[in-house]
């Protein structure tokens, strides 16, 4: 007989012929990558379930019963006594309609338009300008500084409002003590259009930490060769801030903007607190102060859902055609 040599797991009798391939294991599919499991495909959902819940419990849910509260109005029978006198019914878009053409509500938007132009700017131009100084080379005590720029952000809106309150008071401000023992002026800050500036200032005073943080952060990530390029270039402190600072940390200051907008939009605490202070703040000086009063003083809750609707609505347009004008003339730049 002639013996029968094997060679790698072949017999010479089946030299020529090629083995087929092993079966991939139930884990491995035939190009060798791991076969997902069906846990491994429900995992990621299984993550975002706690934040999805949350979602939907108070945010979705809160938003859908203010849209049904909008839609609906109490229709008072005779003197409004006795069981049944009051039912809610079906009101349509009565309740916007109101709204919109509430004089109260427009006067209202134009105040907070105007506290507006004074907040927005003052502040992000302090948060920008205590951020470059904070990113200078030689600067001393930064840490300390930051935290001192940053500090009042952690004081409550109501307590801010208070100190600020009590300091522009004419009776117990030091202030305006100050001011009459060196003979000079003592203004009214809660009077006319100075309380404007004062409310501005309880404003600037609170949130130009944030966007400083935001806006430091973002400087402290740009590369430090590019300051030794610009260096090398012949390039001042000024024209590094100007030319190179401010343009890379651009997106940082649309973000800081579009909360500064949206935080303008909402103003309630502040007005609100200095309101016992003086008479020239009235129930709606703002939107929200509206939307308090028709719901929680007069107690017509569906009203105030209506106008809460619309302020949100008017919120939510102009932070998305910021969000445009801005992501559009990014691509603007990029592109040139």
């Amino acid at each position: 007989m002639t013996p029968v040599t094997r060679v790698r797991g072949t017999t010479a009798a089946g030299a020529g012929k090629t083995a087929p391939p092993a079966r991939g294991g139930s884990g491995t599919r035939p190009g060798g990558a791991p076969r997902r499991t069906s846990g491994a495909r429900r995992a990621p959902y299984l993550f975002l379930l706690p934040a999805a819940a949350l979602f939907l419990l108070f945010f979705a849910l809160p938003v859908g019963y203010a849209l049904d509260l909008s839609l609906r109005r109490v229709e008072v029978k005779g003197l409004g006594l006795g069981k049944g006198a009051r039912e809610e019914v079906w009101a349509g878009l009565s309740n916007y309609t109101d709204a919109l053409t509430d004089p109260e509500l427009a006067a209202g938007a134009l105040r907070v338009l105007g506290y507006g132009l004074i907040v927005v700017p003052v502040m992000l131009g302090l948060a920008l300008l205590f951020a470059l100084m904070l990113d200078a080379d030689r600067v001393r005590g930064r840490s300390f500084t930051r935290l001192a720029i940053f500090l009042p952000y952690a004081v409550p809106g109501v307590i801010a409002a208070l100190l600020w309150g009590f300091l522009y008071l004419p009776d117990v401000s030091p202030l305006h003590f100050a001011l009459g023992e060196l003979g000079l002026p003592e203004p009214d800050l809660l009077d006319g259009g100075a309380l404007y500036v004062a409310l501005a200032n309880i404003a600037v005073w609170g949130g130009t930490g944030f966007n400083m943080i935001v806006i430091y952060t973002a400087l402290r990530a740009i590369p430090a060769e590019v300051y030794e390029a610009a260096r090398l270039d012949g390039c001042s402190q000024l024209q590094i801030a100007l030319r190179i600072k401010i343009p890379m940390v651009a997106p940082s200051l649309v973000l800081t903007f579009f909360f500064s907008v949206i935080a303008t939009l909402q103003v309630f605490s502040e007005p609100t607190t200095l309101k016992p202070l003086t008479n020239s703040v009235p129930t709606t000086w703002s939107p929200l102060m509206k939307v308090y009063e028709d719901a929680f003083v007069r107690g017509d809750i569906h009203s105030a859902a209506a106008t809460a609707v619309v302020v949100a609505a008017v919120t939510l347009v102009l932070s998305f055609g910021f969000l445009r004008i801005a992501n559009s003339r990014t691509r603007q730049g990029e592109t040139r």
